[in-house]
């Protein structure tokens, strides 16, 4: 078998694995490439359900324990990626957000935020291991969900696909680590003309501002994915040493992001009767786009 053919014989091992372990979670180990995938299907919307980051922090830490019990040696990447076809993330549960808000219920607005901060903190610190975290964006990656991809050490995303923080829209702000992570990645003001703007942008023009680190042609987010492993793998030393220096030289701090949600809370109970009439419109939609790729894909 040639290298492309083994390439394609990955990608179809991870198109076509299935596990029950997590609720909202598919999970697949590649032993060939020391790879550990997991994909997100939050339910019932494609957002970051309380189960969803439940989901994701118990793998992690089974992650954490097989990488203890091997020394360090039985994972090089971990990839975060959908189960859904279309939508990477749709970002943070509306739904919650509107009951809370109503609510007053600013310790329970703090503890989703922190839950969500938890699972991106972890990714973002490659969950104090050796290996290296990759974000395959296949479908729309919104808000919360656009967070999630760039706390990964490596973002791919396919052409065609959007990426952006849409909560400005409902007199909000991303509360949990797009700030920080964007900044540092193309500075402070493009960073708030960003947020600011609630605008969707293309993949295309994202790699070109140097936000998304690698282009996949549409379909071929998998093998992209691969490929950028096979790249990396035959310089293994100077890429772990360069992320080593990116960590040390762009830090994110846990109190960082923490104190970033607090403010967050802050805003989100400030919000008017209109902006939760806005964030209720978007769970429709949501829910309406939920049930039409259900209806597509059967």
């Amino acid at each position: 078998m040639n290298a492309t053919a083994q390439l394609k014989q990955n990608v179809s091992d991870v198109q076509t694995a299935s596990t029950s372990e997590y609720e909202q979670l598919k999970t697949f180990y590649d032993a060939k490439y020391k790879a550990g995938w997991f994909s997100m299907k939050g339910t019932p919307r494609p957002c970051f359900t309380p189960t969803l980051l439940s989901s994701i922090s118990s793998y992690f830490s089974s992650v954490r324990q097989e990488m203890l019990a091997s020394q360090g040696e039985k994972y090089d990447y971990l990839v975060l990626a959908s189960d859904i076809d279309g939508v990477f993330n749709l970002g943070g549960d509306l739904e919650l957000f509107s009951k809370l808000i109503a609510e007053q219920d600013a310790d329970g607005l703090l503890r989703y935020a922190v839950s969500c901060i938890d699972v991106l903190y972890a990714n973002m610190i490659h969950l104090n291991t050796d290996l290296t975290t990759i974000a395959l964006v296949k479908g729309d990656a919104l808000g919360g969900g656009f967070e999630a991809a760039l706390s990964s050490n490596v973002l791919i995303a396919e052409k065609g696909t959007k990426l952006g923080l849409p909560e400005v829209l409902f007199n909000l702000f991303p509360g949990m680590g797009a700030y920080s992570l964007l900044s540092r990645k193309i500075g402070a003001a493009r960073a708030e003309q960003m947020i600011l703007s609630g605008k969707l942008y293309s993949a295309e023009e994202l790699f070109e501002m140097g936000v998304v680190d690698e282009l996949a042609e549409a379909g071929d987010g998998e093998l992209a994915v691969y490929r950028y492993i096979n790249k990396a793998s035959k310089n293994q030393n100077s890429h772990q040493a360069l992320r080593r220096v990116r960590d040390l030289c762009n830090p994110v701090s846990y109190d960082e992001l923490l104190n970033i949600t607090k403010i967050w809370v802050e805003s989100a109970l400030k919000l008017r009767p209109k902006d939760l009439r806005m964030m209720q419109r978007l769970v429709q939609r949501q829910s309406q786009r939920t049930q039409h790729t259900e209806a597509v894909t059967g």
